[in-house]
């Protein structure tokens, strides 16, 4: 006799369970959105939330660490953007357009969407689904598909977040800065979704930064990001504090023939980070840096997995992090580079480097190669230790306090993946993070 074994599902798969059936009609959406949202949730609902069986999920058990579900967030109030105005304030000095979310929900009034340049849309994922536009629809779940189970739930969910579109040869003389902001009003549960598409030949830096008051969200965001034939892109995402006890983002880039792109994670606030990354290189002649930094203490934990998808041949990509880990401090770093069979003349490296500063924090690589192509140069390595003693004590030996000379070290560590940004007030804005987070330190 065979017995079907289901596993139970837990007081946070019920309560999603409950939030869906009680939102789902007032989620935004025609009726195709509205069926790829019931497709999405009934794709969660077989496997439920990812556990340490789940090959991927093994270093950060979400139905462990997810107790509960929140209650959708409620849309901002006066109070909630009042609280919100200095969202964001950190890259006050890169001159970027800002695009402001408060709680979820897109809030004009805080934005700077005045005198776009020629060939730059900027519009409202819940705008743009209610208005039923199809060219937005069509890409939903598309660009990179992914049978991820965060992802599946961010689909069921989505409420709002930016759509961008640039379009061919254009050049963006400022950054545009998505702030993503928690108002603190309520614990609650937020679902964003983005699309960019960047058409052929255009150039854009897009940075993402998530903050917000200190309280238990749940955050789920995620980003599709279509980057045409020889454009020039750069992401950056900054997970800040208040950025939800719970944060988990998914990034879905596909990259055409020729482009230049460059991502950069840099991750110093929440509880719980789980940074996804799914880059598919879609053409010959791509160069592209992926890259980040983690600084972390107390009970932290922040997990960055990475699936870097040669399809085509004749493309590099470089993949770098670095984590600094103080207390209890937990990072995972689960990185794949996949060359697929006409994916010849393939160059790609990924390497992984961690600092710890105490002997209770703990640092979990897992580099991995699938490589399907024989003409190819690819390699990975990852590394983990504590700061160098001699080069501290060369450091103390000229007049160096410990605190300061241990100060310099870690910058130096750190800013070898921040200097690959090529926006010089964005790495100094950055670094002046990194400094800010030793002297908490103390």
């Amino acid at each position: 006799m065979n017995a079907e074994v289901r596993l139970l599902k837990t007081a946070a798969e019920t309560a999603l369970a409950e939030n869906f059936a009680a939102a789902k009609r007032a989620l935004p959406g025609a009726a195709a959105v509205a069926v790829l949202r019931e497709e999405a949730f009934r794709q969660f609902e077989t496997q439920g939330l990812p556990h340490r069986r789940v090959e991927e999920w093994k270093y950060t058990d979400l139905r462990a660490l997810m107790r509960e579900a929140r209650p959708l967030a409620d849309v901002p109030d006066a109070a909630a953007k009042a609280r919100a105005k200095d969202a964001g304030a950190m890259l006050a000095s890169i001159e970027a357009r800002r695009v402001v979310f408060v709680d979820g929900a897109f809030v004009p009034e805080l934005s700077d969407l005045a005198g776009l340049e020629p060939g730059l849309a900027i519009r409202s994922l819940a705008e743009t689904l209610a208005a039923g536009d199809a060219s937005v629809a069509a890409h939903l779940g598309k660009v990179v598909p992914t049978a991820d189970i965060a992802v599946a739930l961010n689909t069921a969910f989505m409420g709002d977040g930016a759509v961008i579109w640039i379009a061919q040869d254009a050049t963006l003389a400022r950054p545009i800065h998505l702030v993503f902001t928690n108002s603190g009003a309520r614990p609650a549960s937020i679902f964003t979704r983005s699309l960019v598409v960047i058409e052929k030949g255009a150039r854009a830096m897009l940075v993402e930064s998530h903050e917000g008051a200190a309280n238990d969200n749940q955050v789920n965001a995620a980003l599709e990001l279509v980057v045409g034939e020889g454009a020039h892109v750069d992401h950056i995402k900054i997970t800040g504090a208040g950025a939800g006890a719970l944060h988990v983002s998914t990034l879905m880039a596909a990259i055409g023939a020729g482009a230049r792109f460059n991502e950069f994670l840099f991750t110093t606030g929440a509880a719980v980070v789980r940074n996804q990354v799914f880059v598919r290189f879609d053409g010959a002649g791509t160069i592209a840096g992926i890259r980040g930094a983690s600084l972390l203490k107390g009970r932290q934990h922040a997990d960055t997995t990475v699936v870097a998808d040669h399809a085509i041949g004749g493309s590099t990509s470089r993949e770098v992090f670095k984590s600094v880990l103080d207390d209890e401090g937990r990072s995972v770093f689960q990185g794949k580079i996949i060359v697929r069979p006409k994916a010849q003349k393939t160059d790609a490296k990924m390497a992984t480097h961690a600092l710890l500063l105490s002997e209770t924090a703990e640092a979990d690589n897992k580099p991995e190669l699938e490589i399907y192509a024989d003409d190819v140069q690819c390699g990975h390595g990852a590394t983990t230790g504590a700061l160098d003693e001699d080069l501290l004590f060369y450091l103390k030996a000229r007049g160096i306090p410990t605190k300061e000379a241990e100060a310099l070290l870690i910058e130096a560590f750190v800013g070898e993946a921040v200097e690959g940004i090529e926006h010089a007030g964005l790495r100094d804005a950055l670094m002046g993070q990194v400094t800010a987070w030793l002297k908490a330190r103390g």
